[in-house]
């Protein structure tokens, strides 16, 4: 569809998350998910020439959809990888289609806009789809996708609704039976020192977990008058601010904590009870901008989870969780120190301060690798799921400042709606 349109904020940095469809990133955005990034993970500095890519004899023929910063960044990966040809690629805006396809040298014929380029590129021959743009419109593209029979490479939020979240959960399932890859674009349990922390706690190097406090704090989205169609949100990540577009920032942003703590947990929510409130001046979409949540798991386990997007200089961290148990304490992190301390599972560690580009370089390698080596148990899918549901529950709890259990979330099946009158098909 458009570009990579997670959760990003857009400072001229590398970091720059989920930029959309314009491949105008606005390096101005002062409230870009990457902005926030970058002040914990900064990119490393070029030390030496990069080297020559590897010569694969297989290449995976895949699409990309989505010209933004996201589908840009991953595109540049799987270039440098060397195992990828970018057959073609899709944007809604056909401006940033071409600029797309030029910078990957794709033929001019396999060069398409619209709501339905994405269609255009699966028809084109391609036997991988890289999903990287506006979150509403994944499950439909991944779906096509995967009924294509091709494999799956998508960033997240995977979906903005439960009944979304759902199809990419079974499209998972239908991916391993027909020996095909999907692969959700996750960077923080990869990263070395958050993987240590991880698999401490998991040994059960903090006795039992008593509760849990999380944080994801990032400054406001871009928030304009709209204009008569949706076209207008479908660009300059403004669609951050547009719960059907993009989920809210407690699934666009948030989800990358709250996926570590599903790496740590092994399990989704079962309840939630908050509130939020829109506050910034002048709001046209409907993101909130502050947000508290306190989850309860099946054990009893509690989890307090702060989120807020506004910019006010806030100075507790950007994404971190600081898990307490009856022996010692663990801390995971998108950026920073993260330790076990205490008990006998004692650890201290940093952070990759490039965690960003390393994780999604990490990813890209082992999509190549899982496609060719025919791994297709598409683990990240569940993790998704788990993480998923969570933020959702957390975030209808909390519009509703009430008490909202997943049995009663997955019940009542809410589809979020977006008004496509008007647009390019």
């Amino acid at each position: 569809m458009t570009q990579t349109m997670h959760s990003n904020r857009t400072h001229s940095t590398d970091m720059d998350r989920r930029s959309f469809i314009s491949g105008t990133l606005a390096a101005t955005a002062a409230g870009s998910l990457l902005g926030a990034l970058a002040s914990h993970a900064a990119e490393k500095p070029a030390t030496a020439p990069a080297s020559a890519p590897t010569e694969f004899k297989r290449k995976v023929k895949i699409g990309i959809i989505g010209g933004g910063h996201r589908g840009n960044f991953v595109g540049d990966l799987m270039k440098k990888h060397g195992g990828y040809d970018i057959h073609a690629v899709a944007d809604y805006f056909p401006e940033v289609a071409e600029k797309l396809g030029e910078h990957f040298g794709v033929d001019k014929s396999r060069r398409f806009s619209g709501l339905s380029g994405y269609k255009k590129v699966l028809d084109s021959g391609v036997e991988a789809l890289a999903v990287l743009d506006v979150p509403y419109f994944y499950p439909e593209q991944a779906q096509a996708a995967v009924n294509a029979g091709c494999h799956v490479y998508i960033a997240k939020p995977v979906a903005v609704d439960a009944p979304g979240t759902l199809i990419i959960g079974e499209l998972g399932r239908q991916a391993t039976k027909k020996n095909r890859c999907f692969l959700v674009d996750y960077q923080l349990p990869l990263d070395p020192a958050n993987s240590e922390v991880i698999g401490r706690v998991r040994q059960g190097g903090l006795g039992a977990l008593a509760h849990i406090l999380s944080f994801g704090r990032t400054g406001g989205w871009a928030d304009p008058p709209k204009g008569p169609t949706i076209e207008s949100r479908l660009q300059n990540e403004i669609w951050l601010s547009d719960v059907a577009l993009g989920g809210d920032t407690i699934l666009s942003y948030d989800i990358h904590i709250i996926d570590g703590l599903m790496a740590l947990l092994g399990k989704q929510a079962t309840s939630a009870v908050g509130a939020s409130r829109i506050c910034r001046p002048q709001p046209h979409g409907d993101r909130v901008d502050a947000c508290g949540v306190v989850f309860e798991l099946d054990d009893g386990l509690l989890w307090t989870h702060v989120t807020q997007s506004l910019d006010n200089n806030a100075d507790f961290s950007d994404m971190t969780a600081s898990v307490f148990g009856m022996s010692a304490t663990a801390r995971i992190s998108y950026g920073d120190k993260v330790y076990v301390r205490g008990g006998n599972k004692h650890y201290v560690g940093q952070v990759s301060q490039s965690i960003y580009n390393d994780g999604a370089e990490r990813n890209v390698a082992d999509f190549y690798r899982n496609i060719t080596e025919g791994r297709f148990e598409n683990a990240t899918v569940k993790r998704a799921v788990d993480g998923h549901l969570t933020a959702i529950l957390g975030r209808e709890a909390a519009a509703r400042h009430a008490k909202l259990t997943m049995a009663e979330l997955l019940k009542e099946n809410k589809r979020l709606q977006v008004d496509l009158t008007g647009l390019k098909a």
